[in-house]
């Protein structure tokens, strides 16, 4: 077996025993497994980042996370998503953010979900979210939000806003 079949089903089998972490701790606590994964997961996504050029242009950010998630073997691979009805892959919110859509197609916690029999959308996911959210204020110095779309069993479409700083009110 080569060694990245042999790192990636090392990595499956941590993952498979997270899963059954966050079933347990779901259960155990309820919605507050949301919150603790979110700050946890900004938190990696803070700290694997830490060293990144900063940049204020969307998809340069995206290409920064992605080599950020690279480095450190996470294998969340995600690609910018245009659906035939959006007249640009960023579009302005009513609020002045912007919003893509990006679609994740190798993940490894959905695969992991799957195999320990987990649903998504849970606190896994969640802990996506936040690594997003500490990655990109590394970045581009605002927050985010990744938010599912879609959950599928070969890819998962999702929306990612970003806060644009607003000019304080006196």
């Amino acid at each position: 077996m080569s060694d990245l079949m042999t790192t990636r089903a090392a990595l499956q089998e941590t993952m498979t025993f997270l899963g059954a972490i966050a079933s347990g701790m779901e259960e155990a606590i309820g919605e507050s497994a949301n919150s603790i994964t979110y700050l946890a997961g900004k938190r990696l996504g803070m700290q694997f980042s830490a060293d990144i050029s900063k940049t204020d242009d969307v998809e340069e950010a995206l290409a920064a996370v992605r080599t950020v998630l690279q480095d450190d073997n996470c294998l969340w691979h995600f690609e910018p998503f245009q659906a035939h009805d959006r007249p640009a892959l960023i579009q302005a919110t009513d609020k002045g953010d912007e919003d893509i859509h990006l679609v994740f197609r190798d993940c490894m916690i959905r695969q992991s979900l799957f195999r320990f029999g987990h649903h998504q959308k849970g606190s896994l996911c969640t802990m996506m979210f936040g690594f997003f959210s500490g990655a990109l204020l590394n970045v581009m110095g605002v927050d985010s939000t990744l938010e599912i779309m879609h959950a599928g069993e070969n890819a998962c479409l999702k929306r990612l806003v970003i806060h644009k700083k607003r000019e304080e009110t006196p």
